[in-house]
């Protein structure tokens, strides 16, 4: 792009993102002293007149749309070298790809937010648009005048009208969040193409992962244990290969969603499910077993040994904690580290509280990892409710790592200690994750630490 300091009225300030055909600024409406994006056609496509109309109609139906819940056209215009531009709003509030980038949000406001762009997907159904690339990175949030954030769908690239859409059309949408229907050429597709992408969207807000390929989806209660049966069965019948058995409409499935985000919904619980405090799912098929004991002399010592169901992972916590063992393994995509099962325990005095951190609970969680800046997925970690008092690194004999602490847990006073440990006499990446919980401040971490082992 030539280098310019104005569109038309508008005064560019900085880039906020590129397509294949495109270029967003954010700019500045002297007139209305107003932030607004503006969208370029890129100068490599200026040539052709089938991507220059396929860019203005992308204005045409965001304008058509009329709603609230899609990012709305104020302006369209042509630079003067013949390029198209066009004037939207901007949302100042970034993209669900940032919010779910940092951690996934709790489950009631992952389907809020999911469902409030399934009502905007909806609006488009009805002025006959089918989106066709539904994702986090084309769901915006902007601030509301009276407080909290509007959903917007945008990006219209791909959009088609539905009496196209019915007919052969070519494959589009990106991998994880794209229908079976809308992955090859040739097939005609509906609005419940967008309703799987939708479904997609949900279980990326839900679980932090993107789903695999159309009927090979991992279960999102398996990513993030405990989560409600209902919530289950409403992101997997979205994201069903068989658009017969998805939900009809993404009014309906907005409507699902609502209804278990009420505060009002209670989930029945779930024998066996268990997470990490905070966020982390671990050991989810397992069965909570009292801990059989690694007495190493005739005198019980003070510590009991557990180890994980594969004997690879094994720590010393102290006997009171010993009660209750899970040790079937972890995802460590829940830290948002490469997907597997990887070996892992929870062991703590009462299982049935390790999720909750206003309860009392004494426990520690260790689990390996397979690749990955567990650092960094470490440093990302926050528990609402508690004091973060502060990070240190941790030296010693057999690891060395960072450490990073929490206190005065809202409703229990318990700590909460999290930890990324690396072989100390090597070159390798962070190996082991550990957690441990406390009732009032942290004692045993640095004793936790030391005693963790890996076996081959």
């Amino acid at each position: 792009m030539h280098s310019v300091e104005r569109i038309g009225r508008y005064r560019l300030e900085r880039r906020l993102g590129a397509g294949a055909f495109g270029t967003v600024w954010l700019a500045h409406d002297d007139e209305l002293r107003a932030p607004v994006a503006v969208k370029v056609l890129a100068d490599n496509w200026s040539h052709r007149l089938d991507v220059r109309e396929r860019f203005l109609a992308e204005a045409r139906m965001l304008r058509q749309a009329g709603s609230q819940r899609v990012v709305q056209v104020h302006d369209i215009g042509e630079l003067p070298d013949g390029r198209p531009y066009f004037v939207m709003e901007y949302a100042d509030g970034g993209t669900l790809a940032d919010l779910v980038a940092a951690a996934p949000p709790p489950v009631p406001e992952a389907l809020r937010l999911t469902a409030a762009a399934a009502r905007g997907a909806a609006a488009l159904h009805e002025a006959g648009i089918v989106h066709r690339d539904i994702k986090p990175s084309n769901v915006l949030l902007c601030s509301s005048p009276g407080g909290g954030s509007r959903v917007l769908l945008a990006d219209l690239g791909l959009a088609k009208s539905l009496a196209q859409a019915s007919g052969l059309t070519q494959a589009a949408g990106s991998a994880g969040y794209r229908p079976p229907e809308q992955a090859t050429a040739g097939s005609g597709i509906d609005a419940r193409a967008d309703v799987y992408s939708l479904g997609a969207l949900g279980y990326h807000l839900v679980t932090g992962a993107v789903p695999g390929e159309p009927g090979r989806i991992v279960r999102p209660d398996r990513l993030r244990p405990g989560l409600d049966p209902a919530v289950r069965r409403a992101l997997l019948r979205a994201l069903e290969p068989d658009r017969e058995r998805r939900w009809p409409t993404a009014q309906a499935f907005a409507e699902e969603l609502e209804r278990l985000a009420a505060p009002g919904h209670r989930p029945r619980p779930r024998r066996g499910a268990l997470a990490l405090a905070g966020a982390l799912a671990v050991c989810a098929t397992a069965v909570a077993v009292p801990l059989a004991l690694s007495d190493r002399s005739p005198t019980p010592p003070a510590d009991v040994r557990a180890t994980d169901a594969t004997g690879r992972v094994a720590a010393e916590v102290p006997r009171a904690w010993g009660r209750q063992l899970r040790g079937s393994g972890w995802d460590p995509r829940v830290l948002g580290l490469p997907a597997g099962q990887e070996p892992g325990f929870v062991v703590a005095d009462d299982l049935a509280k390790w999720q909750d951190l206003t309860a009392d609970v004494n426990g520690v969680f260790v689990g390996r990892t397979g690749g990955g800046d567990l650092t960094a997925a470490v440093d990302d970690l926050t528990h609402p409710g508690c004091h973060y008092d502060g990070a240190r690194a941790y030296s010693g004999a057999v690891w060395h790592g960072r450490v990073r602490e929490w206190s005065g847990c809202r409703g229990s006073g318990g700590s909460v200690t999290d930890a990324a440990l690396a072989p100390a006499h090597g070159a390798g990446r962070p190996r082991v994750y550990v957690q441990i919980r406390e009732r009032g401040r942290a004692t045993a971490t640095d004793h936790v630490l030391t005693s963790v082992h890996l076996g081959n």
